[in-house]
């Protein structure tokens, strides 16, 4: 799924589908099928030898998007009807259709058509929250005075169970995507689905239609399939002159298309899905409720991705906007259990990609009440900085962008990102939210979880006399010359170079520092800033004892920040000058008492004059517990 930065969108990628290999007949079976389907009158028909084959041309239209009515227009001109497949969630959302935008399609004889409530990778969920999107999404158009019988599978994602839904909530019809042969792919496919198709729950269609299709490729897709006659189904997504979306053709070019449809030999027509499927109108039927929220607990359903459907974590769906390429794939082992899911991001220019909880009704997402405040953690390892992404749900399903945490710094080894949100926002009911790539890098994550704030109990304090200090032996390596849970700084007009040293005072590893051309600021090795796990977490009106081992040619000092109740990290108070040594020394200082609200602490020795530094096995303890130098 590729979704926009502000509000969420339909894919802009097709999924895999199963080939046509078996469910096409011959081309004189095609002629007597589509006679009897398509309702061809005796009067029309010729001896065979004779007659050219009666093709259909279906013009389909995804996802509700609002330069839609300019293709409308341009069909009202010619007297062309289309079938509008309508996600009823989206629906009098900003850059969607109205209601009333419906109603006129409606009125002027187009088919409005089923596309679930949220859009969802249908074959990646529960059947229950398949049987709501399907269900629920026709009762809606039906509620709203619609007579809806055709239904189009999301990113043309569909299984035999899937079918067996669409049937059971009333459809006569499910159209997939991509199995029809064009110049853009299935080499070796039919030219074009039967009337009645041999499935009516899978009908075969052309590609989607994007911004590299010309006006013969239109063309040629109806003429090649025309000498055998049956059905050819196109999909649209955006009409329109302005838009930079990859799946959008102009006015220009659909009205080129459709004043040329217009005039092909009356032969070939131009009709909607239930003309050309036909049979009544069934009666709706509602998906199953959805299940309450937990009263505690995890609110992430398949926290630990443990449970795959079709290759992917059962509730979870990529997503993702902009110009890049996101490749998914489960990995093995994972932080706990078997799997992991990893995020390979490459060709970036901009926008991102993540791994969601499922935007669907309820059945994946996790529900959540307007006001309440959530606890959100995930386990991570990245070779460049990620964050969390967050949406909330509204009305009957439609998924804004919320809201993005701090950045959380490269790791090699897992690390638990932690965040609380702000109160959510007045009418939300549900939250998604993962961690994202926006830039070119590798991103696991794992172990997701989220609490409402208000149901959680402070985890204890740790022992009298633990070290707080992520990775204090900066054994650990992270991206570049950081040790993991570690970040250079500093101000100033200087120059700062920093290594790995091997002289470690323990083990095999510690940082260096150099700086030149020094004439004001410092710079300095600290825990990393952020709203997890890296840094030392610390307790307000606490007193802290800060440890490291260092040599140095010049005198240096403890740099000390703090994180306030908002999360921004502010600085504090730096330590007494620490003497220059050449052999290992430990420095030490303790702070004064926590500021109020303060939630962690990080610190390091800093170099404020041209010279060399090392330092190694760094520590943080409570003053009370805390072990003696």
């Amino acid at each position: 799924m590729r979704f926009s930065a502000r509000t969420v969108r339909t894919s802009r990628r097709r999924l895999p589908v199963r080939t046509a290999a078996g469910r096409w007949v011959t081309a004189a079976a095609t002629v007597l099928l589509a006679l009897s389907g398509a309702g061809i009158s005796a009067a029309l028909a010729a001896p065979p030898a004779q007659a050219a084959n009666p093709t259909v041309v279906t013009l389909t239209f995804d996802d509700g998007n609002a330069d839609q009515l300019n293709a409308a227009q341009i069909m009202n001109n010619y007297g062309l009807k289309g079938t509008f497949f309508t996600p009823s969630g989206y629906i009098d959302n900003p850059g969607y259709l109205s209601l009333s935008d419906l109603q006129g399609l409606a009125a002027a004889g187009h088919e409005i058509g089923g596309h679930t409530v949220t859009h969802p990778d249908l074959a990646t969920l529960p059947v229950d929250e398949a049987t709501r999107q399907i269900c629920n999404d026709r009762v809606n158009l039906t509620n709203w005075g619609f007579k809806v019988t055709s239904f189009a599978y999301p990113f043309a994602s569909e299984t035999a169970a899937t079918e067996a839904i669409v049937k059971n909530c009333g459809y006569n019809s499910a159209r997939g995507l991509g199995d029809i042969q064009t110049r853009f792919g299935c080499a070796g496919c039919a030219l074009a689905e039967t009337m009645p198709p041999a499935d009516a729950y899978n009908t075969a269609a052309a590609d989607e239609v994007d911004n590299t299709w010309t006006l013969a490729d239109l063309q040629n897709t109806v003429t090649q399939a025309e000498p055998a006659g049956g059905w050819i189904q196109f999909t649209f997504h955006h009409i329109s002159s302005t838009s930079t979306d990859p799946l959008n053709i102009t006015p220009a070019l659909f009205d080129q298309f459709a004043a040329w449809l217009k005039a092909r030999p009356a032969t070939t027509t131009v009709q909607t899905v239930d003309q050309v499927i036909g049979g009544t109108v069934k009666s709706t039927v509602s998906g199953p409720a959805v299940p309450p929220q937990p009263a505690s607990g995890n609110l992430v359903t398949n926290p630990g991705l443990e449970t795959l459907t079709n290759g992917m974590p059962q509730c979870w769906y990529a997503g993702g906007y902009g110009t890049n390429t996101a490749a998914y794939s489960v990995i093995s082992p994972g932080h706990t259990g078997t799997n992991a899911e990893q995020l390979v991001m490459s060709g970036y220019v901009d926008g991102d990609a993540k791994l969601l909880p499922a935007l669907d009704l309820g059945g994946c997402s996790p529900s959540a009440t307007a006001g309440h405040t959530y606890n959100l953690g995930a386990w991570y390892k990245s070779t460049t900085n990620t964050q969390f992404t967050l949406y909330y749900r509204i009305g009957l399903g439609s998924w804004k962008y919320w809201t993005s945490s701090p950045w959380y710094a490269p790791a090699t080894s897992y690390q638990k990102a932690t965040w609380t949100t702000p109160p959510l926002p007045a009418g939300a009911n549900g939250i998604s939210f993962g961690l994202n790539l926006f830039s070119n890098g590798t991103l696991t994550t794992d172990d997701y979880e989220m609490f409402d704030a208000a149901n959680v109990t402070p985890p204890p304090p740790p022992a009298p006399g633990t070290n707080l200090v992520q990775n204090p032996g900066l054994e650990t390596a992270g991206a570049g010359t950081e040790p993991q849970c570690w970040q250079t700084g500093g101000y100033g007009t200087n120059t700062a170079a920093f290594s790995t040293a091997s002289t470690a005072h323990t083990g095999t590893a510690a940082e260096s520092l150099t700086v030149s051309g020094y004439i004001d600021g410092d710079a300095k090795l600290i825990q990393t800033l952020d709203s997890g796990s890296c840094a030392p977490p610390a307790i307000e009106g606490h007193s802290y004892s800060l440890r490291a081992w260092y040599t140095a040619s010049t005198v240096t000092q403890f740099a000390v920040y703090y994180r306030d109740a908002s999360g921004v990290w502010v600085y504090w108070t730096s330590s007494p000058w620490l003497g220059a040594s050449s052999s290992y020394t430990q420095a030490s200082f303790t702070t004064p008492a926590l500021p109020t609200g303060a939630t962690a602490i990080s610190f390091g020795l800093s170099l404020f004059s041209n010279g060399t530094l090392t330092t190694d096995d760094y520590a943080m303890y409570d003053t009370v517990g805390a072990p003696p130098l």
